[in-house]
């Protein structure tokens, strides 16, 4: 006797009943499946997060014909929390970014002023590299905005590996039309991918050297690239990391931001007074005052850029 045979024999009662028991649990199963999702990443953004963190890295921007670098102090603290400010090169010194939640402001040394960032910049670029604000703030907008759910799996040695498809809530504020996440199962995040409204790849975050950074496994090196510039990408490279259970509100303020960033500045005025032996003050005029030494051709390369940008970069705010 075939299906079609059994079907026919069987009352309509019990066809209906096995009809609607298969749908919930097809239901059930979909639901279940988007909670692990969800759960997945929610645990990978807190792994890479944790409760509060403070970071020491060194950002490279590298083009086809010129690559830069930038030192980076950063804190976090939560999902939504964030401060980082640039130590160097001198020219970038003292720039500072403040996110909380939503809102985000940028501190510019050369013109002394704390500006508050509209939303439509928060997908923008940071300081010409490939990480945007929301990526270097590493923005929990993933967890508020999207629905995940579990593509396929995979295996990366002994380890079983997640693939998380991330679509976004009707009328979420987000300019990705989808995210794809790469997860280890001891939810570290090997990779993302973001794809513009149309599903067509825009650029894609990897992971690398997994080693032990403050206290758990963690990848030191972050690659941001996107998809059409195979010579253009982002380097992040992890040089401290430090875990924290908490760190101060009063950190994560507009006052904080310019004051770390004019701490900043008088570091680098006091790396002169130790490389040349004259008295600083508010007032001396140190451009003029090495301007001498920036036409010298006895004085080291290094030292020469110091001295002709220092009148951009050693101003009193």
């Amino acid at each position: 006797m075939n299906c079609i045979e059994i079907l026919r024999n069987t009352p309509r009662q019990i066809v209906v009943i096995l009809g609607l028991s298969m749908s919930v649990l097809v239901s059930l199963s979909t639901n279940l499946q988007a909670e692990d999702a969800g759960a997945m990443v929610k645990a990978a953004v807190d792994y890479y997060r944790g409760n509060a963190s403070f970071s020491v890295v060194d950002m490279t921007v590298h083009r086809l014909n010129w690559e830069r670098t930038m030192s980076i102090k950063a804190w976090t603290k939560g999902r939504e929390t964030s401060l980082f400010f640039i130590t160097a090169p001198p020219k970038d010194k003292g720039n500072g970014t403040l996110k909380r939640g939503h809102k985000m402001w940028t501190y510019n040394p050369k013109v002394n002023r704390v500006i508050k960032l509209p939303p439509s910049m928060m997908s923008q670029s940071w300081m010409g590299s490939d990480f945007s604000n929301n990526d270097l703030a590493k923005s929990d907008t993933i967890l508020k905005d999207y629905t995940h759910t579990i593509e396929a799996t995979k295996t990366d040695g002994p380890m079983k590996v997640y693939i998380v498809k991330s679509i976004p809530k009707p009328r979420a504020p987000v300019v990705w039309g989808m995210q794809r996440l790469t997860i280890r199962e001891d939810h570290i995040l090997l990779g993302q991918e973001f794809y513009d409204e149309d599903l067509k790849l825009v650029k894609s975050m990897t992971s690398a050297q997994i080693q032990m950074l403050g206290g758990r496994l963690f990848p030191k090196v972050w690659k941001m690239q996107k998809a059409d510039k195979a010579d253009s990408y982002t380097l992040l490279e992890y040089r401290e990391l430090e875990f924290k259970e908490d760190l101060p509100d009063h950190l994560f303020t507009q006052s904080s931001l310019r004051a770390r960033a004019r701490t900043s500045l008088q570091s680098w005025r006091s790396d002169l007074v130790q490389i040349w032996p004259i008295q600083l003050s508010k007032t001396t005029d140190i451009a003029s005052y090495f301007e001498d030494f920036a036409n010298e051709a006895s004085v080291k390369d290094g030292l020469k850029l110091r001295c002709q940008n220092v009148k951009l970069f050693l101003r009193e705010p």
